[in-house]
């Protein structure tokens, strides 16, 4: 994994994804021993990581890139391979610090019982107090999925998102277009894009989803609020979300397994009704000829998408 971690940092750079803003290489559960030494820290896997944390992180930082680790609030994590950070969250804190460490993915397996809102808190001011920023994703099983992220879309803002979890863009089972569906709803919901597959032999097709420099820009438009899904009928959905200069992101999702048409209204989405509006197609990278009044619909197949930037220009 050592091995792993560091050629996925010269990936991340030797393929351009790190231009394009993604700068954290994470590693996951079962890094770890299961026991802790004698004074109680973590001991890395000898196997997995003969060099240390510490002698990867540098490596990872020299790329000019940031590393990422995973803990648990709980007395093991969810793989029971290793020991969680309950009752040693101060101590662990430090270690990720000394480590180099400036993300902290914090899972709620096998734990006491209590609320993570019990739980959490306690290394939220570990981490504080540890002496190096280090982002703090809590992962909670109940936000792990588009639907239920976009129930706490008014809790995001800069500083703190609903985190739906990694993408599973470019893992086998999927056709491309409910790969770019699934990309295209964490984008617009503006959840961390975190790749989950292997960055070292992507296929050109997946690189081209996760490598949408206008997608992306949806998913990092500074305004940083979250798209809701507007309107619903049957199989098909309507998400939008405000973005800068007065703009509008727009997915159409046909969850269905049957071609179909699907419309927009404007007062679903905050656009004035009479604005007329100039619509880019986000995946098709053009602007439509045709400008849209009140509305605009489109034909969209099965297990498929459609994402626009709507611009009012009257």
């Amino acid at each position: 994994m050592e091995f792993h971690s560091s050629v996925t940092a010269d990936a991340l750079v030797s393929t351009g994804l790190s231009k394009l803003g993604y700068k954290y290489v994470n590693i996951d559960d079962c890094w770890a021993e299961i026991a802790r030494d004698n004074k109680g820290n973590f001991v890395p896997k000898k196997s997995t990581f003969p060099s240390g944390i510490k002698a990867l992180a540098d490596y990872v930082h020299s790329k000019g890139l940031k590393i990422g680790i995973y803990s648990d609030a709980g007395y093991n994590t969810c793989s029971k391979k290793m020991s969680g950070s309950l009752g040693h969250e101060v101590q662990d804190a430090k270690t990720f610090a000394s480590w180099g460490i400036d993300y902290l993915k914090y899972d709620n397996c096998n734990n006491d019982g209590s609320k993570p809102t019990v739980r959490y808190p306690v290394m939220t001011r570990a981490l504080m107090e540890a002496g190096r920023p280090i982002f703090f994703s809590l992962c909670e099983c109940m936000v792990s999925r588009a639907d239920m992220n976009e129930i706490y879309a008014d809790l995001a803002r800069p500083g703190g998102w609903n985190d739906p979890d990694m993408l599973e863009v470019g893992n086998g089972g999927m056709s491309k277009h409910e790969y770019i569906v699934h990309f295209s709803i964490w984008a617009i919901s503006k959840a961390p894009l975190l790749i989950g597959c292997d960055v070292r032999n992507m296929t050109k097709e997946t690189m081209e989803i996760v490598g949408n420099k206008e997608v992306i820009a949806v998913n990092q438009d500074p305004l940083g609020i979250q798209a809701k899904k507007v309107r619903m009928e049957g199989d098909w959905e309507v998400w939008s979300g405000p973005l800068i200069n007065y703009r509008v992101a727009l997915l159409l999702v046909n969850r269905g397994a049957y071609r179909t048409s699907i419309t927009a209204h404007w007062d679903d989405i905050g656009i004035p009704v009479d604005s007329i509006v100039e619509a880019r197609d986000i995946w098709e990278h053009k602007k439509l000829k045709q400008k849209f009044v009140q509305n605009l619909t489109a034909t969209i197949n099965s297990h498929a998408s459609r994402m626009y930037v709507l611009k009012p220009v009257a």
